[in-house]
């Protein structure tokens, strides 16, 4: 469960840092884009887990 506290945090701290230039920044945009796909990934994986956790 940590280690997908830690995945979340660092996705939005790359999020973070990209939004602010996604505006004239073609590149940085795409980067927020993929890293939003991938929170979300993990954002499922981080319920299922909890879920589990909440079961025992």
């Amino acid at each position: 469960m940590k280690k997908l506290i830690d995945q979340i945090n660092a996705l939005v701290d790359a999020i973070k840092a990209d939004i602010d230039k996604s505006e004239s920044n073609k590149a940085a945009a795409a980067r927020v884009r993929k890293a939003t796909l991938e929170l979300e990934k993990v954002g499922k994986e981080f319920r299922k887990a909890s879920i589990a956790a909440a079961k025992k």
